[in-house]
């Protein structure tokens, strides 16, 4: 017995503690606390995906091939989701790994699992479980189907990869045909599933449908016979209720009262229209009735059922018929008949819409820009400047840090009565103690009361373009000419805008980045321009550096009409593009000058606008970037020839969009003269030899200071600015031109205007007298092709410029061509090639 007891006690405390816990599950405030919980998980959830549609690009090298662990424990300021780090990675997976866009619909039903939990909504389990799980497949295999395919370089697998695994299986299996079909069938399913009235919409539809080849009979057999459910007796619907009302005006059309007839395109119908609006939709309703024109007939309402009421006017009553819709005159609306493709401003880009800018994939991610900062290197180097400067009796009272890629900037504020220049003469002694490749001091510092200690770091990092290209600053911009150059000190993307420099000097010695600067900023413009808005004109005497822009010559590149190669090798014809690049300009002016603007962007706005007319000769400007590498070489072959053009280019050209880019290696001041220095404020000095050369470039020291491999100062003004340069292999550079010159371009790249030279311009070059042994011979190629250009010649004939250049100047003095129109081809005057022979006789 007193075992018994024993168990009894042991068993009442297990059974209490259950029945708490029984109770305990069961409390409304239980139940309310838990489907907040679960609601507000969702709600984290759904906005950590709407943010990853707007920032999922900048977070998506961050999270990427990292636990959920390493993604929380990073830096949190890095992340640009709303919902942070946790949110970042939880949207990645959700999109891109798992349903794509419908990944939406799993929030959203934990939203729905914690109001039912709360006992907030009615819906039932099973239907929202349904359509959340046909949502996910169907809608994942649509998106992978339809939007990869519309928009298929974002960063967002609108498909995820369940949807275009399933897609592409579907499309191996059916093909396209039946994946739409799939796709239907799923829009149909979830439809009849959430609403059961789109079901009785979808049968009205199919019935309607039959009316224009069913006869009369067989309608009004399907509405007496085929609509006698037992569903639909339970609860009349909108249908049945329709075809009731048509039951019950049939005597009326027994009596003769009225005749129903379904064609509405006869001049004596009249059109009643009737508005039925339900919970959810609008439903129109028309009929067309022929009315008798008995005395006895007024206009009175009829009312059937309270959801139809059918008005029939008087006979005084003016007829509305589609007759006296078309004799109504037009003036009596109040408003002007107005052409559609007038109102529309003029879209540079229509040519090529299709184009597509290059993806980020296309450049190489490098896994140098996360690095920790090692603090033991900064306490010793600060240690070994405060003894330094106190070795030599100089005290200072604060010094911190700032980490950039490569180097690292000691701000130094020293005690009062220290004079500057002892600071600055100690700048050897200071490289010696830290045991530096060089360092900068700059004293003091601009706006700062500080003076500036540049010490390498003896582990930089790699500034990849990627990093640059990618970043919000650069992508979110409105620049004219944008160019992502590296970064600062402090880690910072450097932008500037072409336009405001407006020209740029590039200058360092061999392998120090000189080349890679400059394809940093084509690529930059590659990135954010469109072939519509920006062409260049790429001048490479070293034959290699600029060969792999080649594939974008329909695109980007302009060249003259008679150059097979877009990119300019020889020095024999570098002066004729920079001649016609002069051409180029003063037409430009002339056409700002008749439009009234002073700038090419406020002329490109009017053009936009079509206030200014193409049959006037204007058109749209795009914006003409001219990048010179080698400089000096030129200047040592061609000397004033090339100088001359390329200083009224500076001096005048940046009002018509015209932007010039130098670069060379020996910046000596027979090559950058004074007059090229003056009209190039922003200059670019990767590192030199000599204090000699860095004033030459810079107008002060500094460029000799550098450690190379990237590392340049930027000019503007006054300021000078240290930056690590971006990094752009010529790999991705050749990925990049091959994914632009793979779409489709224009028919060829863009036409310089044709400049006549000496010899063409010389007293007998139009002397018809002395004509060309090919005179006739090419007057009857350009009425042929009713195409004025010299090219044609030159290409048909295997002959050279000059000489096709005669024959054209010939061929306008005998009045078969017009004069030059810029970059437009020649006007052709002759018709056809009897009127050419008859011209030609006369010319004999």
């Amino acid at each position: 017995m007193a075992r018994r007891k024993k168990k009894r006690q042991r068993q009442k405390p297990k059974q209490g503690q259950k029945k708490r816990i029984v109770s305990f599950l069961k409390n409304e405030r239980v139940h309310f606390i838990s489907g907040v919980i679960i609601a507000f998980m969702g709600i984290f959830m759904l906005l950590a995906i709407v943010s990853f549609f707007f920032t999922g690009a900048d977070d998506q090298s961050k999270v990427i091939n990292k636990t959920y662990l390493e993604v929380v424990r990073s830096d949190a300021s890095e992340i640009d989701n709303w919902t942070g780090a946790g949110g970042a990675y939880i949207a990645e997976r959700l999109v891109n790994d798992w349903f794509g866009l419908f990944s939406a619909l799993i929030p959203i039903f934990l939203i729905y699992i914690g109001l039912r939990i709360m006992n907030v909504t009615r819906l039932s389990f099973l239907k929202a479980l349904f359509i959340t799980a046909f949502g996910l497949i169907g809608g994942s295999v649509s998106s992978a189907f339809i939007l990869d395919r519309l928009f298929p370089d974002t960063h967002v697998k609108w498909g995820g990869s369940h949807g275009i695994q399933i897609e592409q299986i579907l499309e191996n299996s059916v093909g396209w045909p039946g994946i739409l079909l799939l796709i239907l069938l799923f829009i149909t399913i979830i439809v009849v599933a959430f609403r059961k009235s789109s079901m009785y919409k979808i049968q009205e539809t199919l019935i309607n449908s039959t009316s224009s080849f069913a006869p009369q009979n067989d309608i009004s057999s399907a509405i007496e016979e085929g609509w006698d459910e037992p569903e639909k007796e339970k609860k009349p619907g909108l249908t049945r209720r329709f075809f009731t009302w048509l039951k019950n005006v049939k005597p009326l059309r027994e009596e003769g009262q009225e005749e129903e007839t379904y064609e509405q395109d006869k001049p004596t119908a009249r059109t009643v229209q009737r508005e039925t609006t339900t919970a959810s939709t609008t439903h129109n309703f028309t009929e067309s009735t022929t009315l008798s024109p008995k005395p006895s007939v007024t206009k009175k309402p009829l009312q059937v059922e309270d959801d139809f009421e059918v008005i029939v006017p008087e006979d005084d009553e003016a007829v509305h018929t589609p007759h006296a819709e078309e004799n109504k005159p037009k003036e009596e609306t109040g408003l002007p008949e107005l052409t559609p493709e007038l109102e529309e401003d003029y879209d540079p880009r229509k040519d090529l819409s299709s184009f597509r800018f290059p993806t980020m994939n296309l450049l190489k991610v490098y896994n140098t820009g996360d690095r920790a900062v090692d603090m033991n290197e900064q306490n010793e180097n600060k240690e070994k400047i405060i003894h330094t400067l106190r070795n030599y009796g100089i005290e200072i009272t604060s010094i911190k840090a700032t980490v950039g890629p490569t180097i690292t900037l000691y701000e130094i504020v020293p005690q009062a009565g220290v004079r500057i220049s002892k600071i600055r003469n100690l700048e050897d002694d200071i490289a010696l103690s830290l045991s530096a490749l060089g360092i900068r001091i700059i004293a003091p510092m601009p706006g700062k009361g500080t003076i500036g200690i540049e010490v390498p770091n003896k582990d930089p990092q790699i500034v990849s373009m990627q990093s640059v290209i990618s970043s919000k600053r650069f992508q979110e911009c409105d620049y004219e000419l944008p160019v992502a150059l590296g970064k600062t000190i402090t880690n910072e993307v450097f932008i500037f805008d072409l336009t405001k420099m407006p020209h740029l000097l590039v200058a360092g010695a061999t392998g120090q980045g000189k080349s890679v600067g400059l394809n940093a900023i084509i690529t930059s413009l590659l990135y954010k321009k469109h072939p519509s808005e920006m062409k260049m004109v790429l001048i490479d005497p070293k034959m290699v550096e600029f060969n792999i822009y080649s594939a974008v010559e329909k695109h980007y590149l302009a060249k003259l009409p008679d150059e097979e190669k877009a990119i300019i090798t020889d020095v024999t014809k570098v002066t004729q593009t920079l001649n016609s690049l002069t051409k180029e300009m003063d037409d430009r002016y002339e056409l700002l000058m008749r439009a009234h603007v002073r700038t090419v962007k406020e002329y490109n706005e009017k053009f936009v606008k079509r206030r200014l007319n193409p049959e006037k000769g204007h058109r749209y400007m795009p914006y003409i970037v001219v990048v010179i590498d080698e400089f000096g070489d030129l200047i040592m072959t061609a000397g004033k020839e090339i100088e001359m053009p390329i200083a009224r280019i500076a001096q005048k050209a940046r009002a018509v969009g015209m932007h010039m880019v130098i670069a060379t290696q020996r910046p000596t001041t027979n090559i950058i003269t004074g007059t090229i220095k003056a009209n190039f404020p922003a200059r670019m000095a990767f590192r030199v030899t000599s204090q000699i050369d860095s004033r030459t470039i810079l107008d002060m020291s500094g460029a000799n200071q550098l450690i190379g491999r990237g590392d340049m100062l930027f000019s503007q003004g006054s300021s000078l600015i240290r930056i690590q340069c971006a990094f752009v292999d010529t790999p991705e550079v050749e990925e990049i031109s091959q994914y632009i010159g793979k779409q489709r371009g224009y028919d060829a790249a863009f036409a310089l205007p044709e400049v006549i030279s000496d010899m063409e311009a010389g007293p007998g070059a139009a002397d018809l007298g002395d004509r060309d042994p090919l005179f006739d011979e090419a007057a009857r190629l350009i009425v042929v092709h009713q195409q004025g250009s010299t090219s044609l010649i030159q290409r048909k004939f295997s002959i050279g410029y000059n000489r096709a250049g005669r024959l054209m100047d010939q061929l306008e003095a005998a009045g078969i061509v017009g004069a030059v129109q810029g970059s437009k081809p020649r006007e052709v005057f002759i018709a056809d090639e009897y009127s050419l022979e008859k011209l030609l006789d006369s010319l004999r």
